[in-house]
């Protein structure tokens, strides 16, 4: 069936009757926010009708079915996103100019999604985009987090959270399905009973949270296919205790509620207490439970209950750790309302899950304490233990007499329950993110799970999706290349490669050197807005923008800063060439260190910009709340692009990926997809420096060399010296010591510069000098900058999420 699109003409008409019907004013009277809800409305619409259009026909022809679970989904706004996803972006845009309306500023109007906050979130978000244009029948599911990780301010250099109560006057895309409200257990006690000679177990006493889907439509591009964001919003069964409210006793009328509600109050409560603890188990269970007995509902409404089939029909896969509760809940499902025997509930449940990690840091693979889990999930504590004791007697076999192994590999020990564990012994498919990345797994984190089932482990690299950070988030880039190659590249993602000889095509280079200069006065424009910051276009734009966490070592880049500082005092007449260092970064409000980080940078920016000499030369800039919306402000504007994690480190990155489909030079070191990117483009068309992860692994056991850098590298002693000499905070000459020591003398018994700063500082500074002296040359860096955006198609998601369907999920297009 084919959907006509919208005119310019009826895109106005709708505009115009929305805005009488639901608010009774015309344009000239309606607010922003009023005119934002009649677009949106009008693009839903049309989004809608494509839902339609394809609505039951994954169940006529019977295809199997993905739920991908993962506590984010950093989906950005939807508005500009469906527009483009429509191919009706044109229209649009020119129906609001012939309404006198900007449709930028528009945009601007939607509230942002707070449902994720890292490369985590945006990942599922690019899957679900690419699952969706490939026509593949999929559901992602979340939490409806009320309020997200927090909107940051910079006061007086120091992070400040802000609520994010991005729901605050609802949210237009949402479709509440409370007919699929699901139940969801905690508390109580099990008791076993005899069932016609069967032992069954029964939950009692216990305590019910409702899990409320709201689904977010998300279209393919050029497409009538139409997946949903299942999004579950926590509500208590009793929102209000009347006899309490009539005694007078208001607080605890309402004290249900407020308990069973705080499940999706907020993204990531900090949890370095027990009840912020509890609070994330709690939240982790509600969406694994909530997920998993809807596909369950789902799947016996279309097959009946012949569940020797379900692994065939049904795809669960789990996004890290957060959603591993999934496993136990499945087989608590399919024995407890289905009266399945436990082998066949275990045999369907593991070739139902798949299971992609994300990290190899110790302290973020999950944990919970055994004490907690069986108080607050008892039924699911006993399938744990069952499935513990039979994971434990298989590696007996493997490994007889090695209690100390098998005691790392258990799904249960030493007094917690391990959920990396749990998701690589139950799962029939263990992917890491790159292929670096799936080494280091295979190698180390979890060597032993690798000599006992090695076809179970596989690399899948991450990708992005090009829809939204080069259509959308690049616009005048994307026409460029449109003229150049013309558009199939918007479908059919390989066709970026026909990009690459129109390096050589000086005119071409010139038009593509004035994309980016348009594109800096465009983020100019939004810092000038948000911050008061003006930036200087001609600059070279040097950009950081992650998470805030010392091993993705944005103090590497600050330090390495100030030492061109003191290169600058020093010398007046140092001829470089000038640059903008564009930080963005959050840190987790428990995470000191990292909060610490920010205090610095932002002192380093007020000592460079106010300094007569070296301010000529040097701008630094932290842009506050970085979130989806500003990066696809900051990073079509950026020339090049910091990946600085310590080697073996990071599991594999997107923001790198984003930042060289925008054209931008990576410098970085060999970790994560940097690897992959090198031998995209070749070493000409990236600045490699640094340690790599096999010295990076031999360092940490041999003694540390922090001491000796300091001692004999001037420049690096003098940097360190002004951490703690008033340099920076001549109020408070000690704010700094913290690092300071960190660097020198480790923390709490650890090695010094456990990260690897100073190590690589020498290396990292040559190597940004080598940029600079290459960005003056204006032809063969743009060069460099094409032949990035030419190979990005490498690490687009629709190629990642083939790779998976071939290799896991074994999903059938729907046929539309």
């Amino acid at each position: 069936m084919t959907i006509k699109k919208l005119t310019s003409d009826e895109i106005k008409a709708s505009i115009l009757e929305k805005l009488e019907r639901n608010y009774g004013c015309d344009i000239t009277d309606a607010t922003k926010v009023q005119i934002y809800d009649a677009l949106a409305q009008t693009v839903k619409d049309e989004v809608m009708r494509r839902r339609t259009a394809s609505r039951g026909e994954r169940k006529k022809q019977k295809c199997k079915k993905l739920y991908y679970l993962s506590a984010e989904f950093l989906v950005g706004r939807a508005l500009h996103n469906n527009m483009v996803s429509l191919v009706n972006e044109d229209a649009y845009v020119t129906a609001l100019h012939e309404l006198g309306l900007d449709a930028s500023r528009i945009f601007e109007e939607e509230p942002e999604p707070g449902l994720g906050n890292g490369g985590l979130g945006r990942l599922a978000a690019c899957f679900l985009d690419s699952l969706t244009t490939l026509r593949l029948p999929a559901m992602g599911c979340t939490i409806r987090y009320e309020y997200g990780l927090f909107r940051q301010k910079i006061v007086d250099g120091y992070q400040v959270e802000m609520p994010d109560n991005w729901l605050e006057n609802g949210s237009m895309w949402e479709i509440c399905r409370p007919d699929q409200t699901q139940m969801v257990r905690f508390g109580g006690f099990v008791e076993p009973y005899d069932d016609n000679g069967k032992t069954r177990y029964r939950h009692l006493n216990y305590s019910t949270v409702q899990a409320v889907p709201y689904d977010v439509p998300v279209l393919g591009y050029d497409s009538n296919m139409v997946n949903m964001l299942r999004c579950w919003s926590a509500r208590a069964n009793k929102t209000l205790d009347m006899q309490s409210f009539n005694r007078g006793e208001y607080t605890r009328a309402i004290e249900e509620k407020e308990l069973a509600e705080v499940i999706s109050k907020v993204l990531y409560p900090e949890d370095n207490h027990y009840e912020g603890k509890e609070l994330r188990l709690k939240q982790q269970y509600f969406l694994s439970s909530a997920s998993v007995q809807y596909a369950v509902q789902d799947f016996v409404k279309v097959y009946g209950e012949d569940f020797s089939i379900f692994p065939e029909k049904v795809a669960l896969h789990v996004n890290d750790t957060h959603p591993g509760m999934a496993i136990p809940e499945l087989m608590r499902v399919l024995i407890d309302d289905y009266s399945l025997s436990w082998d066949e509930a275990e045999d369907i449940t593991r070739r139902t899950f798949a299971y992609t990690n994300h990290t190899v840091m110790a302290e973020a693979l999950e944990k919970w304490p055994e004490e907690m889990v069986s108080r607050l999930l008892p039924r699911i504590y006993m399938i744990l233990q069952e499935i513990n004791r039979r994971e434990c007697a298989r590696l007996w076999e493997v490994f007889p007499g090695q209690w100390e192994r098998i005691g790392r590999m258990a799904v249960i020990g030493y007094g917690s329950v391990n959920m990396a564990n749990l998701c690589v012994s139950m799962s029939h498919s263990v992917n890491g993110v790159s292929k670096i990345h799936t080494d280091i797994l295979k190698k180390g984190v979890f060597h032993d799970f690798y000599l006992t089932q090695p076809d179970k482990f596989i690399a899948i690299t991450n990708g992005i999706t090009h829809r939204r950070w080069l259509m959308m988030a690049n616009y005048r880039l994307s026409r460029l290349i449109d003229d150049a190659i013309g558009n199939a590249w918007r479908k059919d993602y390989e066709r970026l490669a026909d990009l690459e000889p129109f390096k050589e095509d000086a005119a071409f280079r010139e038009k593509f050197f004035q994309v980016k200069r348009a594109n800096k006065i465009r983020l100019s424009g939004r810092l000038q807005a948000s911050q008061g910051i003006t930036l200087r276009p001609d600059d070279l734009f040097d950009v950081q923008a992650k998470r805030l966490h010392e091993y993705k070592r944005q103090l590497l880049n600050a330090l390495s800063i100030l030492i061109l500082y003191n290169r600058l005092h020093d010398n007046p007449n140092l001829a470089i060439q000038p640059r903008t260092y564009i930080f963005g970064a959050k840190a987790a409000p428990g995470y000191y260190r990292a909060k610490l980080i920010i205090r610095l940078i932002n002192e380093i920016a007020r000592l460079v910009n106010s300094d007569p000499v070296a301010g000529k030369y040097i701008n630094v800039v932290f842009a506050e709340n970085y979130c989806v919306s500003l990066a696809e402000d900051l990073i079509p504007a950026a020339d090049v692009s910091e990946q600085l994690s310590t080697a073996g480190k990071e599991a594999s990155g997107t923001g790198n990926m984003k930042f060289m489909m925008n054209g931008a030079v990576t410098i970085g070191t060999l970790d994560g997809a940097n690897v992959e990117i090198a031998d995209a483009v070749g070493r000409d068309n990236i600045y490699i420096f640094g340690m790599t992860a096999g010295q990076v692994e031999a360092a940490y056991q041999s003694p540390s060399r922090a001491s000796g850098i300091f001692e004999t590298s001037a420049e690096v002693r003098r940097a360190l010296t002004q951490l703690i000499d008033g340099t920076l905070c001549p109020q408070q000459p000690g704010m700094f010591r913290e690092i300071y020591h960190s660097l020198l003398f480790g923390d709490n018994g650890g090695i010094a510069d456990s990260y690897f700063v100073l190590s690589d500082i020498r290396s990292y500074i040559r190597t940004q000098e080598q940029i600079s002296k290459d960005y003056i040359n204006r032809d063969e860096w743009v060069k460099k900058a094409i032949v990035n955006v030419a190979r990005s198609h490498v690490f687009a998601s629709d190629r990642t999420i083939k790779e998976y369907n071939q290799n896991i999920w074994h999903l059938d297009e729907v046929k539309l």
